[in-house]
């Protein structure tokens, strides 16, 4: 019965904190101007804010099957987002003439 709610409370902290990182990565997609630093807040608050809701699910879920194939859709979204954020950032930082009015980056000129 113990085991039964130390594991309800931590799959409800994991929740918790995934459901207020996930607001605020969705406050900050509002909040700030500029598209690299939107695209800052979705690579790195969307994944971790994925991470710990999944990670409250494989608590409630015990050690089944169905908890192995979130921790491999955890992998999948840990590699993927990350990725896919730097080359919509890299894109952005190759063809905005006005690059240097809104930020600091240095663009990367293959010439």
């Amino acid at each position: 019965m113990a085991l039964q709610w130390l594991r309800f409370i931590l799959a409800s902290l994991f929740m918790l904190a995934g459901l207020i990182t996930l607001f605020a990565a969705t406050l900050g997609l509002f909040r700030f101007h500029y598209v690299l630093d939107r695209i800052h807040v979705a690579a790195k608050c969307d994944t971790f804010g994925v991470l710990l809701t999944f990670a409250s699910l494989m608590v409630i879920l015990g050690l089944q099957a169905a908890s192995l194939k979130l921790l491999l859709i955890i992998v999948l979204i840990w590699l993927a987002n990350p990725v896919a954020g730097h080359l919509i950032a890299y894109m952005e930082a190759l063809t905005n003439p006005r690059l240097k009015d809104n930020c600091e980056v240095i663009p990367y000129d293959p010439d």
